[in-house]
């Protein structure tokens, strides 16, 4: 069978190989077996002597670990001894060990970018573990399929960038400050960008905090006195950011600062680190609006008012205290748009604060009524020493949540507790403290201009989770603490410490390397039609004039290979590096090969 692609104007026939010593590639294929990831499910040696019958393969080699050092070892002497100009590791997902193969190509002396790794364990071994005979058919298609495209590799350079050695940090709380303080030791130009007139965030409001016992508002002024000490730091305050251009290590950004004049600024990275917003009950939501009932930061705060002397709520003394857990986190589907992610840190803010309550004079009866208690980690000395000194705790069914009502002057909670087989308790109290969650803050504005995307959870996404947790698909653009989800101020800190370390590992060198595979322009083809620049979402394309002629121009250190540009072109003008026509269609055309014996 042979595909015509028709951005060649029928020039080129796929599927149609020229024979002969011009065409001879040499490649080498190594199938894994993962340990037996792979090789129980899939027939390695059926998908090696069928690949090695290809007259441009000269190595085939099954391996247990393709990744071992020894197995790297063994690909790299190859890629010398024969002359590879192409490899293909059959394995485990490029996400795991990409990386580890091109950097062993690349030692060898292959251009890096001429290893095509296939993914024959998640796509195959675990996908059709009931299928045997499937999995190895389907692993024989995938892995012809990365063969063809690595005869059609062409060797690629990173696209270098110079980068300049400043960063802006957005968010001057606990994570913005110490962001600030780790890259200006890192000999990186801080520029700190606050929207509110005073800096520390939500952990600038706190009272004690666990476990060192230290005030919000104590760290904070620490970390003030730091940023102070250091004279590569410039803070603004009562400043927002309203606009940005340029790509990683050269971006210009515009900020308003608090007497409404704007500076430009050209900076190598921002940081974001904006925090959060505490959940805000609607009316009657708990009995939130009653009398006597409050929201946990509510409470934080009466507790550090209250210290050495009894709590005291509307000029009376509270002595007993219940606490409505998951209000506005882990919600179902009866509330639309609701926040179906547990917040994480409201078990311990909650658990704590009632052990501080509980040591003012005159004590104080505590009754927590939770769907789940998550004191995760240390945390659960908290839960303990609760428990310990008297906390009763009431578990409910989220389909049947507590119910708060105010008879004349009397608060009271009724709830069905599932720890005494569904017994329905009602308990007198004086106050009813709601355990609100996170929810992302308000950065609309800031959103657009950084075309940062958002999560299921409206928080900020990162790529991949475990693998790169702090880095955004905008190049040169990171997440510090809970502006990407929920988290206590240890885990923003750290987080924060993360996303300096990516920062500064481009600033401080004086440039960074990015992927070559991004669109570019067939100049003979285009006759800018306009499609392609409204479809790329990271404003890479726009129109020069050439010879006379408007064609369209790909910024190519804005472009992030998306592709999403590709289909809008009439005249297939634009291509992808590494993903070309003639590619794409030769790995379809080795996929779709009858396999023989299977």
């Amino acid at each position: 069978t042979a595909f015509r692609c028709r951005s060649c104007a029928g020039s080129v026939i796929y599927g149609e190989k020229e024979e002969g010593p011009m065409s001879k590639r040499k490649v080498g294929v190594y199938i894994c077996h993962c340990g037996g990831n792979i090789s129980d499910y899939v027939d390695v040696e059926k998908v090696k002597s069928d690949i090695e019958k290809d007259h441009d393969v000269v190595v085939t080699r099954t391996t247990m670990f393709t990744c071992s050092d020894a197995s790297q070892n063994q690909i790299m002497e190859d890629i010398r001894e024969m002359n590879l100009d192409g490899i293909v590791v059959a394995s485990c997902s490029p996400k795991l060990h990409l990386s580890t193969f091109r950097s062993a190509a690349d030692r060898a002396g292959l251009n890096q970018f001429q290893y095509i790794q296939v993914n024959i364990r998640e796509q195959c071994s675990w996908a059709h573990s009931d299928d045997p005979k499937g999995a190895t058919k389907k692993a024989v298609g995938l892995v012809r399929g990365g063969l063809e495209k690595a005869k059609l590799t062409e060797p690629l350079e990173p696209i270098r960038v110079t980068s300049v050695k400043r960063v802006l940090i957005i968010g001057a709380g606990i994570a913005g400050l110490r962001a600030a303080i780790e890259a200006a030791d890192l000999g990186v130009e801080v520029y700190l960008v606050e929207r509110e007139n005073n800096v520390g965030g939500t952990v600038g409001t706190l009272g004690a905090m666990y476990p060192s016992g230290r005030k919000g508002s104590e760290i904070i002024d620490r970390l003030m006195e730091q940023v102070e000490e250091r004279s590569n730091i410039t803070l603004y305050t009562g400043s927002k950011m309203v606009s940005r251009e340029g790509y990683i290590g050269n971006f210009d950004v515009r900020i308003r600062v608090s007497s409404g004049d704007e500076i430009d600024l050209n900076i190598g990275a921002i940081i974001v680190a904006t925090g959060f917003r505490p959940y805000e009950p609607a009316e009657g939501e708990y009995g939130m609006g009653l009398s006597g009932v409050v929201t946990l930061p509510e409470f934080e705060q009466m507790i550090e008012k209250a210290t050495g002397s009894p709590l005291i709520y509307k000029g009376r003394r509270v002595g007993t205290v219940a606490y409505i857990y998951c209000v506005g986190s882990r919600q179902g589907p009866e509330v639309e748009d609701g926040n179906r992610y547990c917040s994480r840190y409201c078990c311990n803010a909650a658990v704590h604060a009632s052990t501080l309550a509980a040591g003012l004079p005159g004590g104080m009866d505590s009754y927590h009524l939770y769907r789940d208690i998550r004191t995760y980690g240390k945390f659960e000395q908290l839960y303990e020493d609760a428990s310990s000194s008297g906390s009763i705790f009431l578990r409910f069914d989220p389909k049947e949540k507590p119910e708060v009502s105010l008879v004349g002057n009397e608060l009271k909670v009724n709830v069905k507790d599932l720890l005494t087989c569904g017994e329905e308790i009602e308990i007198p109290v004086d106050l009813v403290v709601l355990v609100t969650g996170m929810i992302p803050a308000d950065n609309t504005e800031l959103t657009s201009i950084l075309r940062l995307p958002l999560g299921t959870d409206r928080f900020y996404n990162e790529i991949h989770t475990k693998l790169r947790p702090v880095e955004t698909v905008i190049a040169g653009v990171y997440l510090a603490g809970s502006c990407q989800s929920p988290k206590n101020s240890t885990e923003s800190v750290i987080c924060s410490l993360s996303a300096v370390s990516k920062a500064a590992s481009l600033l401080v060198k004086g440039y960074v390397d990015l992927q070559p595979f991004v669109a570019f322009v067939r100049n003979g083809l285009c006759s800018w039609c306009g499609e392609c620049e409204p479809a790329c979402p990271y404003g890479a394309i726009s129109k020069i004039e050439e010879d006379g002629r408007e064609i369209a121009y790909v910024t190519d250190v804005l472009c992030t290979g998306c592709g999403a540009c590709l289909p809008v072109c009439s005249k297939d003008a634009l291509q992808l590096k590494g993903f070309t026509d003639e590619q794409v269609m030769s790995m379809i055309e080795g996929f779709a090969r009858e396999v023989e014996g299977v």
